[in-house]
């Protein structure tokens, strides 16, 4: 018993990053379960009821690209007035291409350095709209990793005679490489 006790605190002593490896395909479902969480489809703008003023990305494509994530989506989106029951205004549909920096801060998976393009199509609103989604998923995309690791990890329905506190939780490192996501994740886990 005195052996395994000091087993247990040579190992915790020893502070190693925990890898995790979040493959595309992974990543993707996760997106669709936290992002593209309206029937497939993430609004930027308007909901599934408006019929002309929305903004949506859906059917996104993850994979990793010269060290940047690489996510491909389908945009739909309409500016316009409702005129007479008609639409006047600019709209368009497009494959959208969104390069990016994972960077991990404020406890989230966010993007930095954001870049979207239209693979190609081009006009006034493509542009436009290009912009503003650059400026739009620096800002607003954030995946709360170290919420669900909390979760997960403290969750009382696993093991409920010992209670765990996460505490420490940090990502210090991040790489994108050709077929995943790889977290270099710090954390300190108590068992009460």
């Amino acid at each position: 018993m005195k052996r395994a006790w000091a087993l247990l605190i040579v190992a915790s002593s020893c502070a190693h990053a925990v890898e995790i490896r979040i493959q595309y395909g992974a990543l993707e479902r996760l997106l669709a379960d936290m992002v593209f969480t309206q029937d497939g489809r993430r609004y930027m703008r308007g909901t599934k009821t408006a019929k002309c003023n929305f903004a949506y990305l859906e059917k996104p494509e993850v994979r990793g690209e010269n060290g940047l994530l690489r996510i491909k989506a389908n945009f739909t989106g309409r500016s316009a007035l409702n005129l007479l029951g008609q639409c006047v205004g600019v709209g368009d549909a497009f494959e959208a291409v969104i390069t990016a920096t994972p960077v991990f801060r404020n406890g989230a998976l966010g993007l930095q350095q954001v870049r979207v393009g239209s693979n190609g199509k081009t006009s006034y609103y493509i542009r436009h709209v290009c912009e503003a989604m650059e400026s739009s998923l620096a800002h607003d995309f954030k995946v709360p990793l170290a919420a669900n690791a909390k979760a997960l990890l403290e969750n009382p329905e696993f093991h409920p005679a010992y209670r765990r506190e996460l505490n420490g939780f940090d990502v210090p490192e991040i790489r994108v490489t050709n077929d995943a996501l790889v977290l270099s994740v710090y954390f300190e886990l108590t068992i009460k």
